[in-house]
């Protein structure tokens, strides 16, 4: 074993400096690999992990316009690198998006709701 449980997580979000902003969704995370979304953006990524600890990639895409509100990560395509800890009820991860010109930082709590 020894890696992040495969599985359906939720997520919650919170951008830092560089932005403000709050983000929830889902994302199922396979064997390494990193696919999903929400209202208005969908993911997909990698990661690799071991004892506890696990960094990886994550690009944000755009698939549905905001209503009354203009989203940090509007109309762009957004990568980001992040480092965390797991366990088997869920991870945290921290990083750094680079929106535009402007780096911003954000940290991210998955709840696993359901095994693969």
């Amino acid at each position: 074993m020894g890696g992040v449980r495969n599985g359906l997580y939720t997520v919650e979000t919170d951008m830092t400096d560089g932005g403000r902003g709050h983000a929830t969704g889902v994302i199922v995370l396979v064997d390494g690999k990193i696919a999903g979304g929400d209202s208005h953006f969908y993911y997909t990524g990698s990661y690799t992990a071991a004892d506890g600890k696990w960094r990886g990639e994550l690009t944000t895409f755009q698939h549905a316009k905001a209503t009354g509100v203009l989203p940090l990560f509007g109309g762009r395509e957004v990568t980001c690198g992040f480092t965390g800890t797991y366990a088997d009820d869920g991870a945290v991860v921290s990083g750094t998006a680079l929106v535009g010109k402007t780096s911003v930082m954000f940290q991210t709590r998955l709840k696993f709701r359901q095994g693969l």
